[in-house]
């Protein structure tokens, strides 16, 4: 078979990120060093309105490798970029050469030259393609160990002392203060200790391993043939010093380009939420971000109306304002009309609370409860009920509101309704997918 460019180019990619990530000491993840496929993105729309303190992005991705099968309610993890200045600088401040070839393996395994996916640990590496696809440099924070081993390195006398204070029982609370809390990033440790040079062998065990981040895909593949489609929250936050953070994966791809065509490693993970069949009414509640699986969900239901009858969806989305950051407005309300899956001709429907937009906080709990007895009947008809979104207080929020419902609409006690949800659950008719 004769290879064309594009073909040796992505084979090459394909097999430097494996390599790279598997001759990493951080295993941090189930997944596979060698990415399921490779990504491009071709679409950046910010969904809320400019300058009200909120960034969500819609991102759509075409496959430009093979076309990984998914479901609805699945799951990508997305490889993030890292700063190439940031890169520079930390390979600066280490005094590493970044065209140098290296060859990293786990201790007690020099004589094997393979790992459990084939990749050649004997296959040298450019050493700045392994940190920028292994070392999390500019985002997580060292560990109290690396401020340890960073002492025995350090030559100026005031760095030394600092670096074993922290390091000891009495600096703890000092080095929360100066590490965590501020998430001091490796990079910056590095910084405000230039004495300090710390040989790669040491800094390869030590620097926190550069993780894939998970989001739940928002689209269907039946709707989007040879795409994959997220809505990310742009983290950002302000430190108790108040330096301005943000979150890397999200923040990176806010900033990419889709006439830029870079390559984005990926890998497809089943998540919390199970693709319903089409006979199965359900309760989706997903406020912000959390309706980004549910999404997928309403597009995969509407194109099975095309075949026949599917049942009908009740949908609780929640934002703060009705102006700024109410996300796919447009598509919502274009299935909740004329017999869509949310409409509430079908029996569905569709009911947005808008926390902030009235003196007294409305929260979807709120909305469930207006909707007491529509709920209600759904469930009689054999509903399951997919719950999404912040780990905080909203899922015990709305499995609440729930106990609510049932006890008011079936007339029993608070207790039984208790024992009819944990019902639902093991008949596996309650799903809760959350993250912090």
């Amino acid at each position: 078979m004769k290879l064309t460019r594009w073909t040796y180019n992505h084979l090459l990619l394909q097999m430097q990120t494996g390599r790279a990530r598997s001759m990493s000491p951080g295993k941090v993840s189930h997944i596979k060093n060698i990415p399921d496929c490779f990504l491009k993105m071709i679409k950046n729309q910010p969904l809320c309105r400019a300058g009200c303190g909120k960034d969500v992005r819609h991102f759509e991705f075409e496959f430009v490798s093979s076309i990984i099968e998914y479901g609805v309610g699945d799951v990508l993890e997305v490889l993030p970029g890292q700063d190439p200045a940031a890169v520079d600088a930390f390979l600066q401040c280490c005094n590493l050469n970044p065209e140098s070839l290296i060859t990293v393996h786990p201790i007690g395994m020099e004589s094997r030259h393979r790992d459990a996916e084939g990749n050649d640990y004997k296959v040298p590496i450019k050493l700045k393609t392994f940190v920028e696809l292994t070392m999390d440099i500019a985002s997580a924070s060292p560990r109290r160990y690396f401020f340890e081993v960073m002492s025995y390195f350090a030559t100026a006398e005031h760095e030394k002392e600092r670096l074993q204070y922290f390091a000891s029982p009495e600096g703890r609370d000092d080095l929360y203060q100066y590490n965590q809390k501020e998430r001091r990033t490796v990079l910056e440790v590095l910084e405000d200790f230039p004495s300090v040079q710390m040989p790669f062998e040491w800094l390869v065990q030590l620097v926190p391993p550069l993780k894939t981040r998970a989001f739940s895909i928002s689209s269907s593949p039946s709707a989007h043939p040879n795409q994959v489609h997220l809505t990310v929250n742009v983290v950002s936050w302000t430190t108790p010093f108040k330096r301005k953070r943000t979150g890397l994966c999200s923040t990176w791809l806010a900033g990419l380009d889709p006439q830029d065509g870079v390559y984005i490693p990926a890998w497809f993970c089943k998540g919390s939420l199970p693709p319903p069949p089409p006979s199965i009414p359900l309760v989706l509640v997903g406020p912000g971000t959390g309706c980004a699986p549910f999404r997928g969900f309403v597009e995969e239901r509407a194109i099975q109306d095309m075949s026949g009858s599917a049942a009908p969806i009740m949908l609780f989305f929640g934002c703060r304002n009705q102006e700024n950051d109410f996300l796919y407005k447009d598509f919502w309300l274009s299935h909740a009309q004329n017999s869509g899956p949310l409409s509430i001709a079908r029996g569905g429907g569709f009911y947005v609370a808008f926390s902030r937009d009235q003196p007294q906080k409305v929260y979807v709990q709120h909305k469930m409860r207006e909707q007491s007895q529509r709920v209600w009947n759904l469930l009689v008809e054999g509903a399951s009920i997919y719950v999404s979104g912040s780990s905080t207080k909203m899922p015990s929020d709305v499995m609440s509101a729930l106990e609510e419902i049932i006890s008011k609409e079936a007339g029993v006690s608070r207790e039984t309704a208790v024992l009819q949800l944990r019902r639902l659950e093991k008949d596996g008719r309650y799903h809760v997918e959350a993250w912090s």
